[in-house]
């Protein structure tokens, strides 16, 4: 008879030497997928963190609160959150751009995030603690020209990034008109 030759197929405890194609292929794609959730998380917290620990040293300003401010500035929380909100933004934009392998096809890209993240970390100590408006409004328009080239820059890249940084933009522009009016407070 026949069917006493025939052998049973076991499953190997090795993925290595899995005979099922379909298997390894699965496995490769959960560790990299693994790996693509721990970069997104590190490609977030980063700068979350250091907005954090920038707002937590260099945000809170008396001065800023006992201004005699028209109705539409903001509060200070308000700036803190949306100076957090930009950040993550950032991060996530910066993320996609780096998962389709655009800082090493396109080298300027990563200085030009450095550099918008340098100016958006600057600004806080500058107009709140040492309270250099003008200087602080000169981080303001170089910060909105590196996210102006970041983003026309990450949608070379991928679309989608670029349009991340699109309320970053609304948000800087906003924040230039805030710090512009502080001058002549």
């Amino acid at each position: 008879m026949e069917s006493q030759n025939l052998k049973q197929r076991t499953r190997s405890d090795d993925p290595t030497t899995t005979t099922n194609n379909n298997g390894t292929r699965r496995e490769k794609k959960m560790k990299m997928a693994k790996r693509g959730v721990r970069s997104l998380a590190i490609a977030v917290a980063v700068p979350l963190c250091l907005t954090i620990a920038n707002i937590y040293f260099f945000g809170s300003s008396q001065n800023y609160r006992d201004l005699a401010k028209p109705f539409w500035y903001p509060p200070l929380w308000a700036i803190h959150l949306a100076c957090l909100a930009s950040s993550f933004l950032m991060g996530l934009s910066a993320w996609l751009v780096w998962a389709e392998g655009g800082f090493h096809r396109h080298p300027a890209v990563l200085p030009l995030y450095m550099a918008q993240l340098a100016l958006s970390l600057s600004w806080d100590p500058l107009v709140f603690l040492l309270g250099a408006t003008w200087t602080g409004l000169a981080a303001c328009v170089a910060l909105f020209g590196a996210l102006l080239e970041c983003s026309r820059s990450f949608r070379n890249v991928n679309p989608i990034a670029g349009d991340l940084v699109m309320p970053c933009l609304a948000w800087v522009a906003f924040l230039t008109v805030v710090n512009l009016k502080l001058i002549y407070l």
